[in-house]
């Protein structure tokens, strides 16, 4: 589980390190940082991918992204982007900077600066695994420091280029585990949303990140998964109904059965907040549940009296898998500040620059960086 996520001068988080708990919930208004907080989990998931650069480039650049608030030296030289988590047993972070000027059309490229992956909850000499200090990448092996022979390029991480077991099997294993997150913020419920249509279907585990494959999912689910959670999770947030998969020629899709109608409704027909609903369903019920599962704002489209039935779906999940919501809903925030393993984060900003409600600098979780 991860215990800590950190970052500095990224946007509006010019320095905030978050303590996170089995179900983590941030909410503030809006412009206070929430948005930021999960690119910044996103962007370490990159890492895992070798795609951080480019993710920064879909951003604006490290121009855009880096914080340009008080603190920011007077002459423009620019400040550095880090970003890192800790869990139980393992970290890891990096640092990323803009170049020196040379003669390349790139040359606006953020560069990875340093890297380290740890053992433990923090960042100690004792406790580092593999470092990177500009292109050169060192393993520790028992009391010895060896140096990969395979020196990196500014734009790639040593987290998704280095794939030799025999050379650094804690890289690899810290690499798998993070390509193994989910996020999702990006589930489609509009008139032309893929999971409307009939798709075709084969066992999925997973939901994709735009929900087209909602059909297979959830009959997956029905099949593989907890198939009385489902109709359980269906029925409270509307009561009497369930949910079938038809198929056709080999196409999934969806159909509601409701009280008091002579045929179910096809998804092509559902309201918006129906449809999220079940998106949320089939991603929160996976047979196949992540380490770290990331919601931005499941509330969206939903009607206030299924807020119970959500929330509840989200305190089940996070049973037995890390999760982070990102959320304005009052009613969700007050489900969660119930549970015992459950934490509320409160973002707001000062001066341009984000911060956790009721943190102060004694009370951040501990914390320290990887050396260039």
């Amino acid at each position: 589980m991860l215990t800590v996520l950190a970052v500095e001068n990224y946007r509006s988080l010019r320095h905030l390190i978050v303590p996170l708990t089995p179900l983590t919930a941030v909410t503030g208004a809006n412009g206070s940082g929430k948005s930021s907080l999960y690119r910044v989990l996103r962007l370490l998931a990159e890492f895992a991918s070798n795609g951080a650069v480019a993710a920064l480039a879909r951003e604006g650049g490290l121009d855009s992204t880096l914080w340009a608030g008080p603190g920011r030296p007077a002459d423009g030289t620019p400040v550095a982007l880090r970003v890192g988590f800790a869990a139980d047993d393992f970290g890891y972070a990096a640092d990323l900077g803009i170049p020196a000027p040379a003669d390349s059309l790139f040359d606006r490229d953020p560069e990875i600066k340093a890297e380290a992956v740890w053992s433990g909850p923090m960042l100690r000499p004792a406790t580092v695994l593999t470092e990177r200090a500009g292109p050169v990448v060192r393993v520790r092996t028992g009391r010895r420091w060896n140096t990969v022979p395979h020196t990196l390029r500014s734009f790639d991480s040593m987290l998704g280029e280095l794939s030799d077991p025999s050379r650094a099997p804690d890289l690899l294993s810290v690499r798998d585990r993070v390509r193994g997150w989910r996020f999702y913020d990006r589930l489609r419920t509009d008139a032309g949303a893929p999971a409307r249509a009939p798709q075709i279907g084969t066992r999925t585990v997973r939901l994709g990140h735009d929900g087209a494959d909602l059909a297979a999912a959830l009959q997956t689910i029905r099949e593989i998964g907890d198939a009385v959670e489902l109709d359980a999770a269906v029925d409270k947030a509307f009561p009497g109904s369930r949910v079938e998969v038809a198929a056709h020629a080999g196409r999934f899709t969806v159909r509601l059965h409701q009280p008091g109608l002579r045929r179910p409704l096809e998804a092509a027909e559902l309201s918006d907040g129906t449809l999220r609903y079940l998106l949320v369903v089939a991603a929160l019920l996976t047979p196949r549940p992540p380490e770290l599962l990331v919601l931005d704002e499941p509330e969206t489209s939903l009607h206030p009296e299924l807020m119970s039935a959500l929330a509840d779906l989200i305190v089940t999940a996070s049973a037995h898998t890390q999760v982070i919501v990102v959320t304005h809903a009052a009613a969700l925030l007050t489900a969660f500040a119930r549970e015992e393993r459950a934490s509320v984060l409160e973002l707001r900003k000062d001066d341009g620059r984000s911060y956790l409600a009721g943190q102060g600098l004694l009370d951040e979780p501990p914390w320290a960086w990887p050396m260039r």
